[in-house]
């Protein structure tokens, strides 16, 4: 009797073990864990690995791994890969270490938002735009495009949502295509 429960037990253990980490998207082909800060899960991703870089060369590794919370918009490789030539090895020099810092927090807002509480206060504006301030001072936008949630820099320039609401223990990441750019 006592082997039984303690194996229907486990087996309850595992199966909701497994429901909480189906509930989170796999990003870069690693799974992100609820339990874990944004620098935690960030180094794990495949496709994050120049965001990760330039994170460590900023020396903002200790803020994202701060309580926060925080809400990030993750850009992938490819999108650090679109910029104009050479770029991402400016910025990761040490020299241009403000610069890199800049740009990186135009990617983070204050607070947990969900991509059903950003799309919601979008399509309740007045101008379908819900308007956010990034912790470098810059300003986002949210706009919602069919299906689609995009994320607006001070250029206009628009970076799709691809992967969303990946939970973390200080926040909440949202994978996008693009690099946002502060003015």
């Amino acid at each position: 009797m006592k082997s039984t429960l303690t194996a229907l037990l486990l087996a309850t253990s595992l199966t909701t073990a497994s429901a909480a980490m189906a509930a989170n998207p796999q990003v870069g082909g690693a799974d992100m864990f609820e339990n874990r800060n944004i620098v935690e899960n960030a180094v794990n991703s495949a496709d994050h690995t120049t965001l990760v870089a330039a994170v460590q060369a900023a020396d903002l590794v200790e803020t994202l791994q701060g309580p926060g919370p925080f809400t990030v918009f993750a850009p992938v490789n490819a999108a650090f890969e679109a910029l104009p030539a050479g770029t991402v090895d400016t910025l990761l020099m040490p020299e241009n270490k403000a610069m890199l810092q800049k740009v990186l927090t135009a990617h983070v807002v204050a607070g947990n938002l969900t991509t059903a509480q950003i799309a919601a206060r979008a399509r309740a504006s007045s101008d379908g735009f819900y308007h956010m301030n990034a912790v470098s001072g810059d300003a986002l936008s949210a706009q919602v495009k069919g299906r689609n949630l995009y994320i607006l820099d001070e250029s206009g320039n628009a970076s799709r949502v691809t992967i969303s609401d990946v939970m973390q223990s200080n926040g909440v990441i949202h994978v996008v295509n693009s690099v946002l750019v502060p003015k």
